[in-house]
């Protein structure tokens, strides 16, 4: 059984890193004959048994009581499962720690500490840990339990690779349109090179994000060097990685892991990145790209992305960030904690 947070479907159409981990994690264990029931947003379509959740807001204390409650409610139902899969919060499995049957709690973003503490306190030898990346993994500072790093990972299927571009194909940047990802900072660096640059993802609607989004970005957006094009879907992200002749990703703090970069590589795509938190297990400088610790690192760095071979950034995807790969990763790790 796996678990996710219930406030987007699996697969999400836009924004949705986390869900978009699930999905390929269920379609490749269902693949190789496994019996997966996932509890997740109701509008979900992946080949699992779905089982919608009661809440529906993560944040509610009501809804999180009543999210546990159902999910203990129906492995007793089913009769007991082999394991269960949490990439919920923690607070999800509260009714079955102190089951007997296995458990891991798979972390994507920043690990609150205290919840390893009491979640290994609770349920001792039964629960393991994973993190996408040995940075998210650091981000606890008490390690206690099990842990093992398991990337994420692409279905590769699904992004086409792009050999060669033209040499005036622009850089790329993907993601929340949100300060601490440096879209502003992609920007500059645009200017600074003279590239042209492609801006892609959803914005907020209101507040000190969207002021951001309107003071600090729109203004720049011209249409011929900077280029705003709003939220993409799967197959639009597709087209415009693998068209751009690098991804930038100027994060602005400790990254977890950034699913984006790995997308790019699919494409063929270099990623000319900042060095904060996960992209350094990612972009092997000089190889699929470069790990930059400021914007002249990143302008230089754009300036000489000819000499990256587009056919290794591809190679670097599928021999470590492939659905396949990942997939009898946890697999083996299913094994090994059920026996």
């Amino acid at each position: 059984m796996i678990t996710v947070d219930p406030e987007i479907p699996v697969p999400p159409r836009y924004y949705g890193g986390i869900e978009r981990i699930v999905d390929m994690l269920v379609s490749g264990l269902v693949e190789r004959g496994q019996e997966v029931h996932l509890f997740c947003h109701p509008e979900s379509k992946t080949p699992a048994k779905i089982i919608p959740y009661r809440g529906r807001h993560s944040g509610s204390l009501k809804d999180t009581i009543r999210n546990a409650w159902q999910i203990k409610d129906y492995i007793k139902k089913i009769g007991g499962v082999d394991i269960v899969h949490s990439f919920s919060r923690l607070a999800y499995l509260l009714f079955i720690l102190r089951s007997r049957f296995p458990k891991i709690q798979s972390y994507q973003r920043n690990i609150t500490p205290r919840s390893v503490y009491l979640g290994t306190l609770m349920a001792g030898e039964t629960i393991a840990f994973t993190s996408c990346s040995k940075f998210c993994a650091s981000t606890a500072d008490f390690m206690g339990g099990r842990w093992w790093v398991i990337p994420n990972a692409v279905v590769l299927s699904k992004y086409e690779f792009v050999p060669a571009v033209l040499a005036n194909a622009p850089l790329m940047f993907l993601g929340r349109i949100e300060r601490f990802k440096g879209p502003h900072i992609a920007i500059d660096v645009a200017r600074k090179t003279g590239r042209q640059l492609v801006i892609a993802g959803n914005h907020a609607e209101c507040g000190r994000e969207y002021d951001y989004f309107r003071q600090e970005i729109l203004p720049f957006c011209d249409g011929k060097q900077i280029k705003y094009v709003g939220a993409v879907d799967d197959s639009q992200k597709n087209e415009l990685l693998g068209g751009a002749a690098a991804l930038l990703f100027p994060i602005d703090c400790g990254e977890p892991f950034g699913i984006v970069m790995i997308e790019a590589l699919a494409c063929g795509t270099p990623v000319i990145a900042f060095n904060r938190g996960s992209p350094a297990e990612i972009v092997q400088d000089g190889a699929n790209g470069f790990v930059c610790n400021s914007i002249e690192d990143m302008a230089e760095a754009v300036r000489k992305i000819e000499v990256i071979d587009r056919l290794t950034c591809r190679r670097i995807a599928e021999e470590r960030f492939s659905a396949d790969v990942v997939v009898e990763e946890y697999l083996k790790l299913y094994q090994g904690l059920i026996l």
